[in-house]
């Protein structure tokens, strides 16, 4: 789309911070204009990210079984590429359906056995009531609240419109739809599977707290932090043989579903923004065939190489996780300039996309330095560790303190980012563009806007109305259609 409403430049932009700045965030690149570096770049980075898809679940599998992690990722690897390699992009649907059955069935069965182990839902309700972690809903205006009604419902609401509406992973799963109105019903019950999924795993958030209230195991360093569910399923469910199973099989569900659309998605970008802009010749079905099969493979070798890797990563890992947000408004704005704002050209795109993404990277980055310094921290919920009947070291709490003095940009929520990314983008792509040269709205391809705007837009003059330099760039854009 961004190719056909303004230039192959912005369309390969946008594949860099949308792709590259989201994986690589705590590093820098400076010479990204050359098309081999923002692809060597952004494989790099994005392999960084599929090796973490493999390694999380494993660590629950481990917790389960005792298996060596490194036994447990090239099995799982192996699988994945197997089917993506033989049944393409309708394998990974068709699984993704299946495992996310099963990622629901297991998840279902330790709220509803842990939930019965403990008393009930009274129960549950109870302690986390009055330990402070059921709060009444919070109606502050303020943007650096962090999760008030007005942050989840704007904030959010951005935020997963770039995820549904800009993302490679979520488009190619529409376009395998024949057309838009099943589209649009498979998106339908992607909301509510969502919102669904989304409820569960926060009541089994409530649960483990629920169930370990009185002896936290973060505290005694029983546990770490990403073990914290495959505890529960162990407690609650380690006297029903095969049910753990479940458990783990729901959990690879969700990895191995991740693992085969990242893998088919990277070897299609691979091929349509990098293979057929730079080969002169064209591959013919056959050969373009083999060599996505073959990307496949290579890229899940890679992977299992790499979890290595990840698990030595562990704070950096998590800081450039969290800075991967930077990215997601300047996407979502440089689609939205084509859609919404037909006087925006390619220059003023280009130059609103990298706007965007130096404000955001300057947003991001400072509230990281600021959680670094200690002049940003978030209030924890009380914990015991009274009722454990199991010896275990000590270990100090730390009461976080909030500076009230730190400037807006750095305390505002993360869930504005999105939103806020896209509307400077957004301002900064229209300027640049009446200051250059905008398009005329009347010259432009009418089914790239969108229908709200469309109706708005003034008939095609004929093209000797037409200013010339606005010709040479309307003639340009007929032969990318």
């Amino acid at each position: 789309y961004l190719e056909r409403r303004f230039n192959k430049k912005v369309r390969l932009f946008e594949l860099l911070f949308a792709t590259f700045i989201q994986k690589l965030s705590t590093f820098f690149c400076v010479f990204y204009y050359y098309y081999c570096c923002m692809f060597f770049s952004f494989f790099f980075f994005q392999m960084l990210w599929l090796p973490i898809v493999i390694y999380v679940p494993a660590l629950a599998f481990n917790q389960v079984t005792g298996i060596n992690v490194h036994i447990i990722t090239p099995a799982v690897c192996i699988v994945c590429i197997f089917y993506t390699c033989v049944g393409g992009l309708k394998a990974v649907v068709w699984t993704d359906v299946v495992q996310t059955l099963i990622m629901f069935a297991a998840m279902i069965l330790v709220m509803v056995k842990g939930t019965i182990d403990i008393g009930g839902l009274g129960v549950v309700w109870n302690r986390n009531y009055d330990s402070g972690r059921i709060e009444a809903p919070n109606f502050s205006p303020d943007p650096t609240v962090r999760h008030s009604i007005l942050t989840l419902l704007v904030g959010g609401f951005f935020w997963w419109l770039q995820v549904n509406a800009v993302n490679q992973n979520m488009i190619q799963r529409y376009l395998t739809l024949p057309n838009m109105h099943l589209a649009r019903i498979a998106l339908a019950i992607f909301v509510v599977g969502a919102i669904t999924f989304l409820s569960v795993c926060g009541y089994c958030g409530l649960l483990i707290f629920a169930t370990y209230y009185d002896c936290d195991p973060l505290t005694t360093k029983h546990q770490a932090k990403d073990q914290l569910l495959p505890l529960l399923v162990m407690d609650t469910l380690k006297g029903l043989p095969g049910l753990p199973g479940l458990f783990v099989a729901g959990v690879f569900s969700a990895a191995l579903s991740s693992l085969s659309t990242g893998l088919n998605s990277m070897a299609a970008v691979l091929l349509e923004d990098f293979c057929k802009i730079f080969l002169k010749s064209r591959m013919n079905a056959r050969r373009t065939n083999i060599f996505l099969k073959t990307v496949v493979v290579v890229l899940g070798a890679i992977c299992v190489a790499l979890v290595f890797v990840v698990e030595k990563l562990g704070a950096v890992l998590q800081m450039s996780m969290s800075l991967s947000g930077m990215s997601n408004g300047p996407s979502l704005g440089l689609f939205s300039m084509g859609l919404f704002l037909p006087w925006v050209n390619s220059k003023g795109a280009f130059i609103g996309g990298i706007g965007g993404l130096g404000f955001m990277t300057w947003i991001t980055l400072g509230t990281q330095a600021a959680i670094a310094a200690g002049d940003i921290s978030f209030e924890t919920k009380p914990l015991t560790v009274d009722g454990c009947k199991y010896d275990f070291g000590t270990a100090s709490l730390m009461s976080a303190v909030v500076n009230s003095t730190v400037p807006l940009h750095k305390g505002l929520s993360y869930l504005w980012y999105t939103l806020l990314g896209a509307v400077v983008s957004m301002l900064i792509g229209l300027v640049a563009s009446f200051l250059t040269t905008p398009i005329n709205p009347a010259s432009i391809d009418r089914m790239l806007v969108s229908p709200v705007i469309r109706r708005f837009l003034p008939k095609k003059q004929n093209l000797q109305d037409v200013d010339s330099s606005l010709l040479k760039e309307y003639k340009i854009r007929m032969e990318c259609l």
